[in-house]
């Protein structure tokens, strides 16, 4: 299936989904927040990919929302304003799915970005498990810039991944911040020197993560995805109730079995997720 927006490649475990419009900076036009969704959704569904790995082409990961989207996003005029103004917000919470189905997905999502990652791009990185960029990425809150208050994610997850006075001083600025910077507070695992070399260092992660069994790496997601908005006690309760059903012991046997015979690990993919009956 063809993407405006996407390349998807799939590859022993990986799938690769790259950010494909260079020339117009890889900005987030309005076929952008359909194709993401259902690409994510369709992965989660289908359950043989282990890994997500979204990545970007051209000089920047993203330079954010296509601005021409704001210009025709006015909803004075369309009907009584209440019944507007609820429009909107439908419309913004359709906006919020778009990134937190990396959240909900069963696999992790981990980002790999260069150059400039700006506005929708610090919501869409946001939402991944992970974060790696290269010497030349740089991040920005851009939507105080332009006067509007971010609303698809930043200001929700950002301060559960930095320290909230380093959210709180990008959210109100809009200023940059280079990637030793995002390096030394979190935000990113790592700095390579160069995109080819992240893209390389970024897959041994994600092909390591794969030969891991998709079933333990799920619940992992779950549990900690559950612990971050959730007190330990909580989160411990929820994780032996999680085990009393997903325990199972042919993958452990299976891990120590390939360890004595020095071989990779084969482990069942996840099954389609179930969405009806």
């Amino acid at each position: 299936m063809g993407y405006r927006c996407f390349e998807l490649e799939i590859d022993k475990g990986v799938a690769h989904l790259q950010l494909s419009r260079p020339d117009e900076l890889n900005t987030l036009c309005r076929e952008f927040w359909t194709e993401l969704p259902e690409i994510v959704g369709r992965l989660d569904h289908e359950g043989s990919a282990r890994v997500i790995v979204i990545s970007s082409t051209g000089r920047h990961f993203t330079a954010g929302l296509d601005l021409g989207l704001l210009a025709g996003s006015s909803v004075d005029g369309e009907t009584e304003v209440g019944r507007a103004r609820a429009n909107l917000r439908s419309l913004v919470l359709h906006l919020q799915e778009t990134f937190s189905c990396f959240e909900r997905a069963r696999m992790p999502v981990i980002a790999a970005i260069q150059g400039g990652c700006v506005g929708g791009g610090v919501d869409l990185i946001t939402a991944c498990d992970m974060r790696y960029c290269s010497e030349d990425a740089f991040f920005c809150v851009q939507e105080i810039n332009i006067g509007i208050t971010a609303d698809v994610g930043t200001l929700q997850r950002l301060p559960k991944i930095v320290p909230d006075g380093v959210a709180r001083e990008l959210a109100y600025t809009g200023r940059r911040m280079p990637a030793a910077r995002a390096r030394e507070i979190g935000l990113v695992n790592e700095v390579y020197p160069s995109q080819e070399a992240m893209l390389v260092g970024v897959m041994e992660i994600a092909h390591e993560i794969a030969e891991r069994s998709p079933l333990a790496v799920w619940g992992s997601k779950e549990m900690l995805n559950y612990s971050r908005d959730h007190s330990v006690a909580e989160s411990l309760n929820f994780i032996a109730t999680w085990q009393s059903g997903m325990f199972q012991p042919q993958d452990v046997l299976e891990a120590f079995q390939a360890r004595q015979e020095k071989r990779a690990p084969v482990f069942e993919d996840l099954p389609l997720r179930r969405k009806e009956f």
